[in-house]
């Protein structure tokens, strides 16, 4: 699928992962709404990238929500790609009983859950059924839907169950989400990435190579958020690659702690 001409939405587009892939898309022709709850940082975004760039106030969860950004991004130009990058921390990391011999709490389960699976569900049908009214390109291709996973759906560490669940979620959607959605020519594909160094840590990079960067066989670094994006580009344009989850963490394992 060639991206120029095209219009996308990019959930999380404001920051991090997001932010980067957004920049790769509209470098490569393409016009992104910027779907996030960070008004401010959206906004001067679209605001720097100019016509082909357009903020909207995006919650994954609501579908008016969701829906206002597939209206905008229509407005744009033909819809045909989804990229899930939210993210956000619903509650903090907890043991399923901690040494205080408490069981974790439910309500920080029930949100990481709700937002980054239930989140992701959420706009891939919507955004699929929009992308689904697109006409077809010589290939047949209507057009991709990327959702963003994590290594550690595969190796949740200590205190992760909630995170890790519902990452290991976005994973098992991939396949059968694929297969639903082939007979419209719209693929399905899930990103995992190991440790990026996005604002998210809050803290310069030097102080977070050390500490996160020194565990990862090679590259002997944490990833960057731009690689991350051009990972996107190189699934949007390979037609062939659908139903997979893809690792990109240099060969990264999470130990239990």
């Amino acid at each position: 699928m060639d991206v120029n001409g095209i219009s996308a939405i990019v959930t999380g587009g404001a920051g991090g992962l997001g932010e980067a892939t957004t920049r790769r898309l509209v470098a490569a022709g393409a016009s992104v709404v910027v779907a996030d709850l960070s008004d401010e940082r959206g906004k001067e975004l679209a605001d720097e990238l100019g016509e082909r760039a357009r903020y909207v106030s995006t919650d994954v969860t609501s579908d008016d929500s969701v829906e206002g950004a597939i209206a905008a991004a229509t407005e744009l130009g033909p819809l045909r790609l989804l990229v899930n990058a939210h993210g956000g921390a619903p509650g903090p990391a907890a043991r399923v009983v901690g040494r205080d011999g408490s069981p974790a709490p439910m309500d920080a389960f029930d949100g990481y859950v709700r937002l980054f699976l239930a989140g992701t569900f959420n706009t891939m049908r919507l955004v699929s059924a929009a992308i689904a009214r697109q006409e077809p390109d010589a290939n047949g291709s209507r057009g991709l839907v990327v959702n963003t996973a994590s290594i550690a759906a595969f190796e949740g560490q200590v205190g992760q169950t909630a995170y890790s669940a519902a990452k290991g979620g976005v994973v098992g959607l991939t396949l059968p989400a694929a297969r639903d959605l082939s007979p419209l020519g719209i693929r399905v594909v899930a990103i995992a990435p190991g440790t990026f160094f996005t604002p998210a840590f809050r803290m310069e990079r030097d102080e977070a190579e050390t500490r996160w960067g020194s565990g990862v066989p090679f590259p002997k670094r944490m990833g960057s958020p731009s690689e991350y994006a051009e990972l996107v580009h190189s699934i949007a344009i390979n037609d062939y690659i659908n139903g997979e989850t893809i690792r990109i963490d240099g060969a990264l394992r999470f130990q239990p702690k």
